[in-house]
């Protein structure tokens, strides 16, 4: 039977659930933000909730038995009223399950119960009966803790196994466990945010300095690290749930100014060893928020514009070497510090309207525009960088149904993201190097990079909740999802023309490299109209009133034409079939590689032998243990598999690779001679420097020396299997209520996507069989009349255990201050070096074995406070502690035809990171309502120096290097002052 065939389900499975979830117009505890509030109150009384600052309100008759349930609330404060139990003031958080119990004593005599400090008949009730492994981030914490990025997802970290990563160019991304930034995804009123095309998890983020949100629209998130429930999509790793704020009752606003500067830091170490001065340096925020009721109690507006500038320092420093005076006159200017501009908007606004009891509307539009300079420093002048354009704008149409016991929720979304790196300037590139053109001296002419990577698209996702079964609540959904991704990538786009300065050869270059399209097969780009599908159910079951179970499933499916429907270009096939030169005269490239063990048949795409994912099944299995039946002591845990998605960055290069290749000549020079017509040896032409039509003629009709990348024809989406067990506990302590949670958690990630190696030698050999113990990669041995062959497939795996542990004494007014602690310890492998997805190194994923996870910490503390201390000043603190990670090198030691890739070490000291901030800000009232806010952030108190990197090579030929994990740069902040001026009204 064919591989493919074990994939196929019988479409009238599909088509049975889709129509069992339409059938029924109403879903489950609706969108992934709203809050579900539940509990018992007399037998046939009505309960009724109104949110104290938008007038939304909720009604629901109890049940035979007096349990009643609200599915889908927006997370705010509200007024409960019902039974015996009188009339409460709750606080709802998002996605969060509350248990409240009406038919009691009346509330205490304010009236008011937060569910962050909740005291129902002396009680504490937060979310305690839940199988996931779930903290939340609250708007008090993330309007107070100490930070310099202003990106939302910075307060992330104080949740037990999340690290929220901030690289020495500004860059930020945040990681669960072993899994890289790319696995997470981050829901935004029930919306995901998920990049399908780059890196980072959340679109927009790769390589970018910027936030994905503008904070000031964020009231508040939750993070889910595992056993997610079934209705969350695309993440294997850690899912962040966020809300933005809505306007209310009351007009008002806020706006702010924030700025830090070179001025206001301490020097790196490096800049003190070196006595030097301090390299430019400045950041700025600027923001404003305004809200009010557009129709009281029924219809209200929230606008938001944040703003991010950025200086950060580079420095220009010619490689192996060589001196500035040693440079050509008129390129020395361009050597030194320069400082790298980054300007970011980002605009957000929010329309509601409640029409009855019954019918709820909301808008939502969000817009991102980045412009950014890169690829200076190092050996490239700022002549060689790269302008980054990067966009964003989402809309998102919601709308909110409600009937007896069922909550109908649907949204109906637009996305159209773009990154575009460009050349800052258009010419030829010149690069100067030491004899051979791969040892660059120095980049002084026209970059290289050219990119446009975008996503495109609607989509209209429904979710239905039935609360009308004593003990259940079920919910339900389907998801639908067209969207167009793109990608162009013509590398190098300006011509490389590269000089030997060594040999002071400056007037003719040796040789060039440039890109150029095939005639009449393709540009480089490649366009694919995917459609994705997704559906789910999930039953919340109450069995008693001690033990509830979360019984779930979900089922994704994604079209992908430019996988599906690819044919590998005869060109490939002819080359693939012919006698291999190398061989014994009569054997072809393919029986070379079948001797290697690869079936390049596995790989060739005919346009009809490839099918979709069709696997992507999700059981989703918790259960939580009330051990005394007052949510104070709770056993939970839980079993699940959730499916992520392949990037379609590394999907296209099959396409693209193939129809923009890069072409190397070489120049007849006195330093570097070689024979015209043999080989890519060509005599100088000077019209190659100013006519491009004149160097895309050394161009053959032939394909020419270009790579070959293949995708596996069963390619398969990667997934993570989840299992967890642990305790949640209230308790008393200093006169407070805390909770507390220990966790046991195991996650397996498999078939992450990677591009091996495909290059045999006539025997298949991967290593050169004739000299035992060599390690030398069969470079040489690509396609005949090609370059070498990369296979792309599945196989990268990592597998992490770690104990979770939280404390949290939540702030409230009342007690004016909270804290938290987060703990976590981490056993983590992986078989393939961290955020690496090439792996030529060897010739199957197995040959790497298995090592410690790169950048993940054994140990990791985060601690933070907030207390409003005397004269009205509010005091916030956050301290980071983590352990050294294991890092990689590569071993050449053993000698240089013997190198040892994916070597790892771990660098010396106890601790590998500490940072403590601390804030402090005043509120001063100058008219009625109105507030003037200052406030100062010191990043880095102790001025704790934090390596950003290491020296990663062990040395070669029998001289190990002493050098070995020194570090060679710094991370900021050094100690730094940020002050903000703000005012509210």
């Amino acid at each position: 039977m064919n591989k493919n065939n074990n994939k196929r389900y019988n479409r009238s499975l599909l088509s049975c659930a889709l129509a069992a979830c339409l059938a029924m117009s109403a879903p489950v505890m609706a969108q992934s933000t709203g809050a579900t509030l539940r509990g018992q109150v007399s037998a046939g009384s009505k309960v009724t909730v109104t949110n104290v600052d938008t007038g939304y309100s909720r009604t629901t008759d109890a049940s035979a038995s007096g349990s009643y349930s609200l599915a889908g609330l927006p997370p705010g404060t509200y007024r409960v009223e019902g039974g015996a139990g009188g009339t409460r003031t709750i606080t709802l958080q998002v996605a969060q399950i509350a248990t409240v119990d009406l038919a009691a004593a009346p509330p205490p005599a304010d009236g008011v119960t937060n569910l962050e400090s909740v005291q129902v008949i002396g009680q504490l009730v937060p979310e305690t009966r839940t199988s996931e492994i779930a903290t939340y981030v609250s708007t008090k914490q993330i309007e107070a803790l100490p930070q310099g990025t202003r990106n939302f997802l910075a307060f992330a970290d104080t949740v037990p196994g999340m690290q929220f990563v901030e690289t020495s160019d500004g860059r930020t991304s945040l990681r669960s466990g072993a899994q890289s930034a790319n696995n997470i995804n981050v829901f935004v009123d029930g919306v995901g945010q998920k990049n399908y095309v780059l890196k980072g998890g959340v679109s927009g983020q790769d390589s970018s300095n910027g936030n994905p949100f503008p904070q000031l629209a964020i009231g508040e998130y939750k993070v889910i690290t595992s056993n997610y429930k079934a209705e969350f999509d695309q993440v294997s790793s850690a899912a962040i749930v966020a809300v933005t704020k809505s306007g209310t009752n009351e007009f008002s606003g806020s706006l702010f100014w924030d700025r830090f500067t070179n001025d206001w830091r301490t020097k790196t170490l490096f800049e003190k060893r070196n006595n030097s001065d301090k390299v430019d340096f400045s950041e700025e925020h600027y923001g404003v928020s305004f809200g009010g009721p557009i129709i009281k109690d029924r219809a209200h507006f929230f606008l938001t514009y944040e703003g991010k500038e950025q200086s950060r320092p580079a420095t220009v420093i010619p490689g192996r070497n060589f001196a500035v005076s040693s440079l050509p006159s008129q390129y020395q200017d361009l050597v030194g510090p320069v400082s790298l501009p980054f300007k970011e908007d980002l605009y957000f606004g929010k329309i509601d309207w409640l029409v009855g009891m019954d019918h709820y509307f909301e808008f939502t539009v969000k817009h991102r525009a980045e412009t950014e300079i890169t690829n200076i420093g190092g050996v490239n002048t700022a002549n060689s960088s790269t302008s980054k354009d990067n966009d964003e704008t989402r809309y998102d149409m919601r709308y909110q149904f409600t009937s007896g016991d069922w909550l109908n929720d649907a949204h109906l979304t637009y996305e159209d993201a773009a990154y575009n790196p460009r050349p800052t300037n258009d010419g030829v590139g010149i690069v100067l190097t030491d004899a051979n053109w791969w040892e660059t001296v120095l980049a002084v002419g026209a970059g290289p990079d050219y990119q446009n990577k975008s996503q495109k698209g609607w989509s209209f996702q429904d979710d239905l909740s039935f609360n009308g079964i004593d003990g259940h609540s079920f919910k339900m959904g389907v998801k639908y999802k067209s969207v167009e991704l793109s990608a162009a990538e013509q590398q190098p786009y300006n011509p490389q023309f590269y000089y030997d300065l060594r040999n002071n050869e400056l007037n003719v270059p040796n040789t060039v490299r440039f890109g150029y399209s095939l005639p009449g097969i393709g540009d480089g780009t490649l366009k694919s109209d995917n459609k994705q599908f997704g559906v789910y159910f999930q039953d919340d079951w109450e069995v008693t009133d001690k033990l509830t179970l979360n019984l779930g499933v979900r089922w994704d499916y994604e079209s992908s034409p430019s996988f599906a429907d690819y044919v590998t270009p005869t060109s490939v096939l002819n080359a693939l079939n012919a006698v291999d030169p190398r061989g014994n005269g009569t054997q072809t490239y393919r029986q070379s590689l079948a001797l290697g063990g690869v079936d390049i048949d596995d790989y060739i795409g005919t346009g009809n032998n490839r099918s979709n994912f069709k696997g992507a099944w999700q059981p989703r299995l918790g259960f939580s243990y009330d051990i005394d039946g007052d949510q104070r002591h709770v056993v939970f845990g839980g079993a699940g598999r959730s499916y992520d998605r392949n990037l379609f960055d590394w999907l296209q290069l099959e396409t693209t690779k193939a129809t923009f290749p890069t072409y190397e000549y070489h120049f007849n020079t006195p330093q570097h001679p070689c024979t015209v017509g043999v080989g890519n040896c060509v005599a100088f032409n000077p019209n190659y420097l100013n006519d491009r039509d004149a160097l895309y003629a050394l161009v053959s009709a032939q394909d020419g020396n270009r790579e070959v990348t293949m995708l596996s024809n069963d390619l398969v989406t990667p997934y993570s299997d989840q299992f967890s067990i642990g305790m949640r506990n209230l308790f008393g302590m200093w006169g407070h209520e805390w909770s507390s949670s220990v966790t046991l958690s195991r996650i397996v990630s498999k078939d992450g996507f990677a591009f091996m190696l495909g290059n045999r030698r006539p025997n298949g050999g991967f290593w050169d069989t004739t000299r035992p113990g060599t390690r030398e990669i069969p470079w040489g041995f690509g396609v005949p009349g090609f370059a070498s062959l990369i296979l792309g497939t599945n196989g990268i795996e990592t597998r992490a255990n770690s104990l979770l542990v939280s404390l949290e004494k939540p702030y409230n007014t009342a007690s004016g201050w909270g804290a938290t602690l987060a703990y976590t310890y981490t056993d983590a492998k992986e078989n393939r070096q961290f955020g690496e997805h090439y792996a030529l190194q060897y010739a199957t994923l197995a040959d790497y074995g298995w090592s410690k996870a790169g950048g993940v910490s054994p140990h990791r503390l985060v601690l933070s406070g907030i207390y409003d201390a005397p004269l009205g000043i509010t005091l916030s603190s956050k301290l980071v502690l983590a352990s050294q990670a294991p890092r990689y090198g590569t071993n050449c030691v053993p000698g240089w035809d013997r190198c040892i890739e994916q070597t790892q070490y771990t660098p010396d000291g106890t601790l590998g990171y500490k940072r403590f901030d601390l804030a402090a800000e005043k509120k001063f009232q100058v008219w009625n309502d109105m507030r003037i806010r200052v406030r100062a952030d010191v990043l880095n108190l102790f001025d704790w120096v934090n390596y950003g990197g290491y020296d990663d090579w062990f040395g070669g030929a029998g001289d190990p290097s002493p050098t070995l994990g020194v570090p060679n740069s710094q991370l900021l902040p050094t100690r730094t002052i940020k002050l903000t001026v703000g005012l509210d009204w």
